[in-house]
């Protein structure tokens, strides 16, 4: 019986391990987040590379969710002569779910995996050591700022995918389904409520910090030369994409549950 425990038992240990670094590492995190001193142009830096450079890519994303949820929604209204609830629905998914998950699951691809490759490349050739011996706090200066960008800046593109996916919606309603441009205006603010996008916003500025999180976390911890980055870059994205997940739930229903 006990070399059947054994292995399950070895699993449930190293389980336990990991859970209790990532919650020393989450909270050495936010504390230095907080706590001076900082470094401006490393966070202005971060900024730039979350927020404006991921504008492409959330901004396109965001842009044909809201056309092809606008065609789906059509396509399954008009079966029951509902076509009008078209706009509402587009707004509300999009302020409310799509543009906030689907912004956070693109951002993880694209900023989770840079941050665990550039800090596991550092940590395997040993210059977050060289930091250390120089006195420089690693989580002061690698992880802190991208914390920081990261959970602020995601509000940011969600407001924008925002504006854009009700653009992309209203393009297809408008020039392609023949409504009313007026009409499907008028529909898009009638039902919309500031909770709506309140709701995405802060799930934003979560997926934002998880985000940044997990990327720091994995490539703090990444070993074994090239193959452990790659194996950090991989974890930090699949990671960060659950983690998006469970959280958009729990917050949904923080929201919206009964």
């Amino acid at each position: 019986m006990s070399n059947v425990l054994a292995p399950v038992g070895r699993v449930f240990l190293a389980f336990l391990a990991h859970v209790g670094r990532l919650s020393a590492f989450t909270a050495m995190a936010v504390s230095h987040t907080v706590r001076p001193p900082f470094y401006p142009r490393l966070i202005l830096r971060e900024f730039i590379e979350i927020g404006y450079f991921s504008l492409p890519v959330v901004g396109l994303t965001a842009v044909f969710t809201g056309m092809v949820l606008a065609l789906q929604s059509y396509s399954g209204f008009s079966r029951f002569a509902a076509e009008g609830a078209v706009a509402t629905v587009v707004v509300l998914s999009v302020t409310r779910e799509l543009a906030p998950v689907l912004a956070g699951l693109m951002v993880a691809g694209r900023i989770g995996a840079s941050m665990a490759a550039e800090i596991g490349t550092m940590r395997v050739t040993e210059q977050i050591d060289a930091l250390t011996t120089l006195s420089t706090n690693p989580f002061k200066y690698l992880v802190a700022p991208r914390i920081l960008a990261g959970t602020l800046m995601l509000p940011f593109l969600v407001l924008i995918a925002d504006i854009i996916g009700v653009f992309g919606g209203y393009i297809v309603g408008v020039y392609k389904l023949g409504f009313n441009s007026a009409t499907y205006i008028a529909r898009t603010w009638e039902f919309l409520e500031p909770l709506d996008v309140i709701s995405g916003l802060t799930k934003a500025a979560v997926f934002g910090f998880l985000i940044t999180l997990m990327g720091c976390y994995n490539g703090y911890y990444s070993k074994g030369g090239a193959q452990g980055v790659g194996a950090a870059t991989t974890n930090a994205v699949v990671s960060a994409a659950i983690m998006i997940l469970v959280f958009n739930y729990v917050i949904t229903a923080m929201f919206f549950g009964k």
